[in-house]
């Protein structure tokens, strides 16, 4: 062979490998694994998505995550020792930007009133619990026909509910917005009068068990057809649910405020509350110098000061939208109801723990772990009467092979309860496996239960007309937002 003409068709075959193995970047239309083409049949049709990044679901606000202290940061009055301040860190998520309002939970009991018809046992147990109002020696009666139901108070936080009626409120949040994602996509037609098992459930859609009314569903790039969405397809949002303790806590705080330098990590001051200082009153010398910070019981009788002058114009709840946001732009995070978080309560915290250093990373206590029921071909099994898909709570005895978890119900792992020492309920203490943490003070409360690390609890099944609350969502992706880098600060521009 011409050593000319080999020299000429070596130097264009590694011409040509550079430029394929330049392909595969960010972007691309080729795998930087394998230089295989994305998105095209002819090479497979494997999809490589152009995500647009996670929607801001309605009412929403992202909090950046980062570390904190959480604990109490005043004087722990009660002497419980119930939230010794420890340094954790917590993820980015979401979180309501009030809480959940009259309106909101009357439009939740519509739909199941309207869409359950065959079942109104569904929508009957999603309605708030009003005789909380009752008092043996107030009257508060009128408040126990107006507060919910009347359009006055459509704005205000709703209350009664208890933390497992909320569980079954997050569910149909989820499936209500990611059902109106896929008609603002073109996928499905409003169906306003699907019945029972009919409705549109975003886990039954998911497993293939709801079709609805399609208008155009996705093209399938592996066999030349179409597909329905999957979860993969970034276009429907994770479940609404609950805030951690640690995730409450640190959005009420927004210690993003005091940042002296947003190039730095000093935080100039710690908080008491969520604003500065250790006054309920606005200090700052403008028109809003001297209001009220928060809806709260002053002292004694005094629940929102003289006529003519009023302290926080609110006897009982004020509207979601009262009084000043603090610095994730999240109103009431102190005082009007106190809210229930996702967590099972426990005195002791995880700093007490000889590991604590391993649970120092998104802390939460109450995990249950479970799974879509399949049959023995591996199908899953169908769909109840509601629309709803089938779970099964993970038993210990599956878990013996894992290093990472050994237990389906997390909710007393290590919490001091053995042969030794243990919570019998209703005998030494009114601690239980479904005991949950409150947190926020409320309109009945002091000053001191406004406080972010204070604590309390209540029986998951219980409903009390200060307690109410807001939902979250996990942020998935870059912590900053759609816009984050990924921390990849090294990054050429």
């Amino acid at each position: 062979m011409n050593i000319r003409f080999l020299v000429v068709l070596v130097s264009m075959s590694l011409l040509t490998s550079s430029c394929f193995l330049k392909k595969g970047g960010k972007g691309d239309d080729r795998s930087s694994a394998t230089g295989w083409k994305y998105n095209d049949t002819e090479w497979g049709g494997f999809e490589k998505l152009d995500y647009e990044g996670q929607v801001n679901a309605p009412n929403m606000v992202l909090v950046p995550g980062g570390t904190f202290t959480m604990g109490l940061t005043d004087q722990d009055v009660t002497y419980e020792w119930d939230n010794i301040p420890r340094r954790v860190t917590v993820g980015s998520f979401y979180i309501d930007e009030t809480e959940v309002s009259n309106i909101n939970w009357r439009e939740y009991v519509y739909w199941l009133e309207t869409r359950y018809e065959s079942f109104p046992e569904v929508a009957q147990a999603a309605v708030p619990d009003e005789k909380v109002w009752y008092d043996e020696l107030s009257y508060n009666d009128p408040l126990v026909e107006t507060y919910f139901k009347h359009p006055a108070y459509d704005d205000y936080p709703v209350v009664g509910v208890t933390w497992e009626q909320v569980q079954g409120y997050c569910k149909w949040r989820t499936d209500r917005v990611n059902e109106y994602l896929l008609i603002e996509r073109g996928i499905l037609n409003p169906t306003p009068d699907q019945k029972d098992a009919d409705v549109f459930d975003t886990d039954s859609y998911l497993a293939g068990q709801y079709e609805g009314n399609v208008r155009k569903n996705l093209p399938d790039l592996r066999t030349g057809g179409e597909r329905s969405v999957k979860f993969e397809d970034g276009i429907l949002v994770p479940s609404f649910r609950l805030p951690t303790e640690a995730e409450w806590e640190y959005a009420a705080l927004a210690l993003v405020g005091n940042l002296s330098n947003p190039k730095d990590e000093l935080i100039t001051d710690r908080r008491y509350y969520p604003w500065d200082g250790k006054s309920a009153r606005y200090q700052k010398r403008n028109k809003d110098q001297g209001r009220m910070l928060a809806n709260f019981k002053r002292g004694r009788g005094d629940y929102m000061g003289v006529a003519g002058n009023l302290n926080d114009n609110a006897a009982t709840a004020a509207p979601v939208r009262s009084y000043l946001p603090n610095d994730f732009g999240l109103y009431n995070m102190a005082g009007n109801v106190a809210e229930w978080v996702q967590d099972v309560y426990r005195p002791l915290t995880s700093q007490t723990l000889r590991d604590a250093e391993n649970h120092d990373l998104n802390p939460f206590r109450g995990n249950e772990y479970s799974e879509l029921i399949k049959d023995e071909y591996g199908e899953y099994l169908e769909k109840d009467s509601l629309g709803r898909m089938r779970y099964r709570t993970i038993s210990d005895e599956e878990l013996e092979d894992r290093e990472n978890y050994r237990s389906g119900d997390a909710r007393d792992y290590r919490d001091g309860d053995d042969e030794n020492v243990n919570y019998e309920y209703g005998k030494y203490t009114l601690i239980n496996d479904n005991s949950r943490v409150v947190k926020g003070g409320s309109w009945a409360d002091r000053l001191y239960w406004l406080s972010p690390g204070a604590r309390s609890f209540k029986d998951q099944d219980k409903a009390d007309r200060t307690i109410g609350f807001r939902c979250a969502m996990t942020r998935v992706g870059g912590a900053a937002g759609n816009d984050d880098s990924g921390g990849n600060y090294f990054k050429k521009k």
